[in-house]
């Protein structure tokens, strides 16, 4: 049996890699799913060169099905199915790495930590974003059983970038929003005057298993 040295196994399989980004590019719907997912619990992580960057997509075992329509979207993109992990009893899967994927990794990251770029305007302006940016982040507040409203778990911003985020929904949605300190960060608060509107914007395009976050 002929052994193949490591370092020959790694350039073949970088050409398949190679051969598979030169027929990728992401679609206009593909690209507004990765940008509600950057904004919520999507990661994108360096291949091992760090030459380029790929989408980790990882959700609790609760959300398998939600996993899997995104996995649906990225498909071409993914060179394996989602997987199981017993450890965090989550489901993930990652795409492969490309040259699409860092440029929205040097906008929305720096030294390592995510942010909100200066053109978010120009992202944020999709009803679908939105919708995935709820799904991953998002969850209803009520009250007594009544629903009073909408949380948009935006900790891992700034107080400075939760702003710039309620501007920009008040602006591109015409949505009004609080912003709430919540254990030493900020998240956005989507009160009882605008919470119908924002339902209406995003419904058709929250999957089924995800309907109970609106209540």
């Amino acid at each position: 049996m002929e052994i193949i040295p490591r370092e020959t196994r790694k350039i073949t399989y970088s050409t398949e890699i190679r051969n598979l980004i030169k027929r990728l590019s992401l679609s206009e719907y593909q690209k507004a799913v990765l940008i509600g997912t950057i904004l919520g619990d999507g990661s994108l992580e360096p291949n091992w060169s760090h030459t380029n960057y790929k989408l980790t997509v990882a959700q609790n075992i609760v959300q398998k099905d939600y996993v899997d329509w995104k996995y649906n979207i990225f498909k071409d993109w993914v060179l394996t199915e989602p997987k199981f992990n017993k450890i965090n009893n989550s489901f993930r899967f990652r795409t492969i790495s490309h040259r699409e994927i860092t440029g929205f990794r040097n906008e929305f990251y720096v030294n390592g930590k995510k942010v909100i770029p200066e053109n978010i305007s120009n992202y944020l302006n999709n009803p679908l974003v939105l919708a995935v940016w709820f799904m991953d982040d998002g969850n209803r507040v009520k009250y007594k059983n009544y629903l009073v409203g909408y949380h948009i778990n935006s900790q891992s911003f700034t107080y400075e970038e939760n702003i710039i985020l309620a501007r920009i929904l008040n602006l591109n949605f015409n949505i009004k929003c609080k912003i709430q300190r919540n254990h030493g960060y900020f998240r956005l608060y989507i009160g009882a005057r605008d919470r119908d509107k924002f339902k209406n914007i995003v419904s058709e395009f929250i999957i089924p298993s995800m309907k109970y976050k609106l209540g």
